[in-house]
């Protein structure tokens, strides 16, 4: 398995869903967006929910957790959840762990296919999954979330969050800091208030955790935005310093809901920034 710094680096892939591809790719014709993903009968485009492990310096630490399997029939019909082949537990097992041995987990944002995975139900209660675990969330994303503007109302669930409030498990987060050694928090505030991407570097290799900054490898030029997003003028601004950044200091991106493409590298092209090198996790 590859590793930066003292991490030891693994994929949790925990399933797939659907949603709309005009709203995936905003203002983009769906005849260009749709030569990239396909769009099923009902217009949704599949997405994984691929996670990051990261096992080391005596930690063993989870970005983002999928949505878990909370929901009930007509939640799973609307988004198109798949949990044939891959699901958190069974992705957990496989690397060698469950959840009992994660210590930390950092949420990238609370819309349900990020944050739904970190609870779970126990007779008639909801407890978080991840019981010796911290569950680090930025502090202004939290207060954003547990008081929902009507746009996000329906991405930020009571059942995904309240319980996490109640369990003592919580540590709010304070910005763009180093939370663990090589382990930086990035803040965003174009998809929602204060996403925090993560980034793993020793100084020579450097992995960024893009979240829903860059959803697929096809949100890579500037106008791809998600209808999706709060504030998209703030998602291009966010968008193009990042990409940047990336090409000049030679960042590998691992990329969460890209249907194909777990990690890639970028080059800059007549057209702008694009992927080079797609490939799983463990060819890092």
């Amino acid at each position: 398995m590859p590793r930066i710094g003292p991490y030891t680096l693994h994929v949790i892939e925990t399933g797939r869903f659907g949603l709309d591809g005009g709203a995936m790719f905003g203002i983009i014709p769906k005849p260009l967006w749709e030569r990239r993903i396909p769009a099923d009968a009902r217009n949704r485009i599949l997405l994984h929910m691929r996670c990051l492990l990261l096992e080391g310096a005596g930690r063993l630490i989870l970005v983002d957790t999928g949505l878990g399997d909370k929901y009930d029939a007509r939640f799973q019909e609307i988004y198109a959840v798949d949990h044939a082949t891959h699901e958190l537990h069974a992705s957990l097992k496989q690397a060698g762990f469950c959840a009992a041995d994660v210590t930390d987990v950092i949420l990238t944002h609370l819309h349900f296919d990020h944050a739904g995975g970190g609870t779970r139900r126990r007779g008639d209660r909801i407890v978080p999954t991840f019981e010796n675990a911290t569950y680090h969330v930025q502090g202004r994303h939290w207060a954003w979330a547990v008081a929902p503007n009507p746009r996000e109302r329906g991405s930020f669930l009571k059942e995904n969050i309240e319980p996490l409030a109640a369990s003592g498990q919580l540590y709010l987060v304070d910005g763009d800091i180093e939370l663990f050694p090589g382990v930086h928090l990035m803040t965003m505030h174009g998809h929602t208030e204060a996403q925090q991407l993560v980034r793993v570097t020793d100084g020579e290799q450097t992995l960024v955790f893009v979240a829903d900054l860059l959803p697929t490898t096809a949100h890579l030029g500037l106008p791809w935005v998600m209808a999706y997003d709060v504030r998209p003028l703030v998602t291009v601004e966010e968008k193009q310093r990042f990409l940047e950044q990336a090409c000049a200091e030679g960042w590998q991106l691992f990329f969460e809901h890209d249907p194909q493409t777990a990690v890639a590298g970028l080059e800059r092209t007549p057209k702008g920034v694009a992927a080079t090198d797609e490939r799983p996790l463990h060819a890092l």
